[in-house]
């Protein structure tokens, strides 16, 4: 008996994503009626917000890949990277990119890194933990502006969010210290590297790769945004939310939250932007803890930008677990920094 069932169980993990996938692919056609305008939502929500913000810094990004500017950048700021977050300075690019950009051009940028040998398996993985940020267009303009109506919300969150992911730069700077694996400077391999190489007489070249490489990942990035929508509409129509919410329910009692922030958090935990446009939609006279689980979803950025970058990094040999932990660490530091910030300077108190 004991065989027979291990044998069951050994069946059921090797089938697990067969199974999970058919089901996935039976509940499009049950909840269709609700999952059709979740989709449609889905690629609104891509093509208004994600393609106007995105898609430009992509190809800016694509385009600076191909000059000089990691290595000035790698010479002027490598005695700052280098005491602070154990990286070298090559990686402030990343950094800066990541926090001007959003999701997920911090990882991309890190895995670009690594596939040009430019920084360690290590740094990139320390890269990886910090870097991958709501740029300040999503979260000022989005969040602040079209979601809270107010921008000096959009602004405190921003700052706190740029806070917490220093914060967490400078922990993961212990991460694998003692592990050194072999790189090279980026002005190395000035000569060698293609993506060093753009000129005037293939200036086009490099615009229509850069272009290419942009679209792919805006596409790849769609179609997180689209399937997610489609999850969540699933979770909501068979009731799994639900049962979710009633779990988590003592939970709430105990922090004293209103139980209406439950469903949409567990919403941002899959997928942060109907997440936090559902929570900024809460009417609460303590509009504190809206801001405050806003501050949180930022920061871990939810299970869908989490596949994004799992999609990215798999290509080269960084670990995704300095990922997972940073984002998880950023989330709870971005919501405390946010709580203090909002019962230190009294006009940034929104409670009514």
């Amino acid at each position: 008996m004991v065989l027979k069932n291990n044998f069951y169980v050994i069946k059921l993990k090797r089938n697990f994503f067969p199974i999970l996938f058919l089901c996935f692919t039976f509940c499009l056609l049950l909840f269709s009626k609700s999952n059709l305008p979740a989709v449609k939502s889905g690629l609104s929500l891509w093509v208004n917000s994600v393609i106007p913000s995105l898609f430009p810094f992509f190809v800016a990004t694509e385009l600076l890949m191909h000059t000089n500017i990691v290595t000035i950048l790698g010479n002027i700021l490598n005695k700052y990277m280098k005491p602070i977050f154990n990286i070298r300075g090559e990686g402030c690019f990343a950094f800066i990119m990541g926090i001007i950009s959003g999701y997920p051009v911090g990882a991309k940028i890190a895995s670009q890194f690594r596939e040009n040998n430019i920084c360690s398996k290590e740094e990139c993985e320390r890269l990886l933990s910090f870097t991958n940020n709501s740029g300040p267009l999503f979260i000022i303009g989005t969040v602040g502006i079209l979601m809270f109506k107010n921008t000096t919300i959009g602004i405190l969150l921003f700052i706190t969010h740029l806070l917490a992911c220093i914060s967490v730069g400078i922990i993961f700077r212990f991460w694998k210290k003692n592990q050194t694996s072999k790189s090279y400077s980026y002005s190395d391999s000035y000569n060698n590297n293609k993506i060093n190489s753009v000129s005037f007489s293939n200036l086009g070249e490099v615009l229509a790769e850069s272009i290419t490489s942009s679209i792919s990942t805006v596409l790849l990035i769609g179609g997180f945004v689209v399937i997610f929508s489609s999850i969540i509409s699933i979770l909501k129509s068979s009731g799994i939310l639900i049962a979710c919410c009633s779990i988590v329910k003592p939970m709430f009692y105990a922090l004293n939250i209103d139980t209406s922030f439950i469903m949409p958090l567990l919403t941002g935990f899959l997928e942060i932007t109907n997440g936090i446009s559902s929570i900024s939609n809460i009417a609460c006279k303590k509009i504190s803890i809206n801001i405050i689980l806003s501050a949180f979803l930022l920061g871990f950025g939810g299970i869908s930008v989490l596949l994004q970058v799992l999609s990215i990094t798999s290509k080269t040999d960084l670990s995704i677990k300095p990922y997972i932990y940073g984002k998880i660490l950023q989330g709870f530091l971005a919501a405390f920094y946010t709580y203090i910030c909002m019962n230190i300077f009294p006009f940034l108190n929104f409670d009514l």
